[in-house]
């Protein structure tokens, strides 16, 4: 990146603006070097001037839902023009289950909701490591169970999508995979962007974009040490759904992944056995962008176009 010339890897060329982000997020301090809760005030600093604003269409009202241990906040964000009930989406942000709130996807889910044509509940479910896992998992399943439940209240029809990026789109793959297992009412859509889906994984996007901003391979590894209990929990399916061999029957998948990603190759892999299973995949790549572009929209013009163009998906299919 020195001198302005583009960074290549894996013969994907980086988009320029993203590029110059990258430049200037290097100067700042790693994450690594923060305790948890200075890091949470450090990046929801830094997200607040890369971000776009919310889209005027939207109505949004601070809510609460019920989580696995206690009340949780959330978002609920509805289409001015609604007439009547519309298809539902609960949200997980980003955040490696460790940092990020409600504020962190606040312009993506008002996206989400606009062009999606459908009402957004954004949850702002426990973090680690003051809350490990599966405390996570176990808010974002109460949560689409409060949404499906209470689906009339919230404005929404029954046809309810879980979804999320990064952490989020881990947590939004779980709660699929667990409402199948369960024998439970299944989402309409699953929303899986860039999204962990094995916390044991190696080699691929994992080395060559180990040093990519805003998500490294330490940053990542951070992420995981003060989510998990302990090492071997990484084996379990609710941690890294990928592992899982029982994804026959799904719910539909749209799966988005990131050039400039160490989480690249994982979502691949995950959007592949969907499709071995016979899932109804829709599966993006946008190979200019970075980890984090649903976050950029203010500033990255190409990362704007990508959230537009993942609302109009989730339009096609909760609208179908």
């Amino acid at each position: 990146m020195a001198g302005g010339k583009p960074l290549a890897i894996d013969g994907r060329t980086l988009d320029a603006r993203a590029q110059f982000l990258a430049v200037q997020g290097a100067k700042a301090p790693s994450i690594t070097t923060l305790d948890p809760v200075t890091a949470r005030a450090a990046t929801a600093q830094g997200l607040k001037l890369l971000d776009g604003t919310r889209s005027p269409q939207v109505l949004v009202e601070a809510v609460t839902v019920p989580g696995s241990a206690g009340p949780l906040g959330a978002r609920l964000y509805t289409p001015r023009n609604a007439g009547g009930p519309l298809p539902g989406l609960v949200f997980y942000h980003f955040g490696g289950c460790v940092i990020g709130d409600l504020d962190t996807c606040d312009t993506f889910c008002s996206m989400l909701a606009d062009i999606g044509e459908c009402v957004v509940l954004s949850v702002d479910y426990r973090l680690a490591p003051e809350h490990k896992f599966p405390a996570a998992v176990d808010d974002a399943l109460a949560a689409y169970r409060y949404a499906r439940d209470n689906a009339e209240t919230l404005g929404m029809t029954r046809r309810i999508a879980v979804g999320g990026d990064s952490a989020g789109g881990y947590l939004s793959a779980v709660v699929a995979q667990e409402m199948k297992r369960t024998g439970e009412e299944e989402p309409a859509l699953q929303l899986l962007i860039y999204p962990v889906t094995d916390m044991e994984w190696q080699g691929g996007s994992w080395e060559s974009c180990e040093n990519v901003y805003p998500l490294t391979r330490e940053i990542m590894e951070w992420f995981i040490g003060h989510y998990l209990n302990d090492p071997g929990e990484a084996k379990n399916i609710l941690a890294s759904p990928l592992k899982s061999g029982d994804l026959e029957d799904l719910c539909p998948a749209i799966v988005i992944t990131a050039g400039f990603d160490v989480l690249r190759d994982q979502g691949i892999a995950y959007a592949q056995a969907l499709r071995e299973a016979e899932v109804n995949t829709t599966y993006r790549s946008y190979d200019n962008l970075c980890h984090a572009f649903t976050a950029m929209t203010g500033v990255v013009p190409a990362a704007k176009r990508a959230c537009e163009e993942i609302a109009r998906d989730v339009r096609r299919i909760l609208h179908a």
